[in-house]
Order: C-alpha cells, then sequence, then structure tokens
C-alpha cells in the first residue's frame, strides 16, 4: 500500500466522492479523513505532509466505499454538528439538518437567557432541538418524547454527552399521549411531513438510510399535523408558544390546521434557503382550559 498524506488523502478521497456522484465530496472526504486519521480540520491544513498509518488508511478506505454507496456521513462516523452542539446519530435517528435550527433560533429569540421554562419535544429523535435549546438556556428544562426506543437510547446518550441529562427527561411514548393539560411553555416538533408516494424519490442517503417512521406524513404529508395540531394547544400553558418544522409547500395547510384548533399569532418562518420550513404561534393567554 503506497503511504499517503493527509492532503493527498484529502484530495484522492475527494475525487472518488465526486465520480460517485456525491453532494460536496470535499466536506464529506475532510470530515471522515479527521476521523479515520484523528486529526482535526486545522491539522488537515497546517501538517498537509503528515503520513497515515496503514490502519487509518484502511479505515479510510473503508469509509470511502460505504460513501460511494450513499451511505450518509453522519452513519460512517457516527455524529453530526447541529447549532452548537455535536450529536451523536446512526440509522435509528433522523440526520440533523441545518434547516431545522431555523427552530431554535426562534425559541431562543422567544425566551431569553435566564428565564426558567419548560419545554416538550414530540418525536426529540437523537434529542437535536431538545438539547439544543437547553444547551443555550441554563434555566430550563424539557421533556422529549418518542415512539422509538432506539432513538431515545441515542438521544440519552447525546443528553449525557452534553451534561444535560439533568434538565432532559426522555420518555416512550405516542406523541402527547398521556401529557397534563397546560404543561408546557414551549412545544417543539419535527414530525415526518413526506407524502408516502414522494419517498421512493428521495436521496438514496435518506430514502434507504433513514428511519421510515421519521419521515413518512401519510398520504399528503399532513396526517401527524392533524392529530398534533389540537394536541400542542392542549399540552400548552396559555401563553405559551409552538414551533414546528413543515414541508416547503405545507406553510398554508398547517397554518389553517393551527388556526382551527385555536391558536393565535400564526405564521410562518423562512429557512437560509427561503422555503417555508417553520409555522409557529401561541396559545390564548386569556385561556384557562373548559
Amino acid at each position: 500500500m503506497t503511504t499517503l498524506t493527509l492532503v493527498k488523502a484529502w484530495t484522492t478521497a475527494k475525487e472518488r466522492l465526486k465520480d460517485a456522484g456525491v453532494d460536496q465530496p470535499a466536506i464529506d472526504a475532510r470530515l471522515m479523513l479527521e476521523v479515520a486519521a484523528n486529526v482535526t480540520r486545522t491539522e488537515i491544513v497546517t501538517d498537509p505532509y503528515r503520513e497515515l498509518s496503514a490502519e487509518q488508511q484502511a479505515m479510510l478506505e473503508e469509509f470511502l466505499v460505504r460513501r460511494a454507496r450513499r451511505e450518509p456521513v453522519s452513519h460512517i462516523i457516527g455524529r453530526k454538528g447541529f447549532w452548537k452542539i455535536l450529536l451523536r446519530v446512526n440509522k435509528d435517528v433522523l440526520t440533523p439538518r441545518p434547516e431545522t435550527e431555523v427552530i431554535v433560533d426562534e425559541v431562543l429569540k422567544a425566551f431569553p437567557e435566564a428565564m426558567p421554562f419548560s419545554m416538550l419535544d414530540l418525536g426529540v429523535g437523537s434529542g437535536t432541538i431538545l438539547l439544543a435549546v437547553l444547551a443555550e438556556r441554563p434555566a430550563a428544562r424539557g421533556l422529549g418524547v418518542d415512539a422509538s426506543n432506539e432513538a431515545l437510547a441515542v438521544a440519552r446518550d447525546n443528553a449525557a454527552n452534553l451534561d444535560l441529562n439533568t434538565r432532559a427527561a426522555l420518555m416512550h411514548g405516542d406523541w402527547t399521549a398521556g401529557l397534563s393539560d397546560g404543561s408546557f411553555d414551549l412545544v417543539v416538533s419535527n414530525p415526518p411531513y413526506i407524502p408516502t408516494a414522494v419517498i421512493e424519490t428521495l436521496e438514496p442517503e435518506v430514502r434507504d438510510h433513514e428511519p421510515r417512521l421519521a419521515l413518512d406524513g401519510g398520504p399528503d404529508g399532513l396526517d401527524v399535523y392533524r392529530l398534533l395540531a389540537p394536541e400542542i394547544l392542549r399540552v400548552l400553558k396559555p401563553g405559551g408558544m409552538f414551533a414546528v418544522e413543515i414541508g416547503y409547500d405545507q406553510s398554508k395547510a398547517v397554518e389553517a390546521l393551527f388556526r382551527a384548533a385555536g391558536a393565535r399569532e400564526v405564521k410562518t418562518i423562512k429557512d437560509l434557503s427561503t422555503h417555508d420550513r417553520v409555522v409557529t404561534g401561541v396559545k390564548n393567554p386569556l385561556e384557562t382550559g373548559t
């Protein structure tokens, strides 16, 4: 085996991924090289002629073969950055996406740093939204609910690694079932919203490697919102806020569902690609329940 330097390994990896039709080959090649060769991004630039050991080359080779088969980088290296935290991820959870950071951004604008508040994350997955918010808001505490025990195991790991396990409770459950009325100041969710028939047309990284449970939103993609809109309003305290991620063409339909459930100040926030991405609103502050 020819000895590879960091710079040569990166260049070769980049070309191979490009030939395999991978999106963002340079970034993916660097991320896999960092893990395989146990180096930082800075070291690749400042020490480009450092040689990889035979074991490191073999690991990089294995990573490249897997990525060329369109396995997501996050599954290969077992981690993904989101907001300001690093999360462990695997095939049992949705890989965190930058668009979901819009929810975190909206929440942090609404809740000042020192404010104590309680949050609920429905379909918590790897802990993405819940843990990103708790990491920024030391007085907050939260509950994450998921129907997948495998996903909850990943979330528990992430909470412990980020030292947030004393403020983040994680529970196996069916959305809001068993939760009492008016319990939370904030409810967030990134539910499954892709219409069933569209899933087969998605990129192989998503279609073949992400959990179907976290993607499939039923025939029109709106099944979960129909269930969640009245339930989110039920578990929110009067004056409490909600923020849910949506598909790019679902703004009107999801807004209408929340308005019908009694939500106020319902609006849609766009992501950096200027696609409709998050619907937010509040529960009537004067509502005292029935």
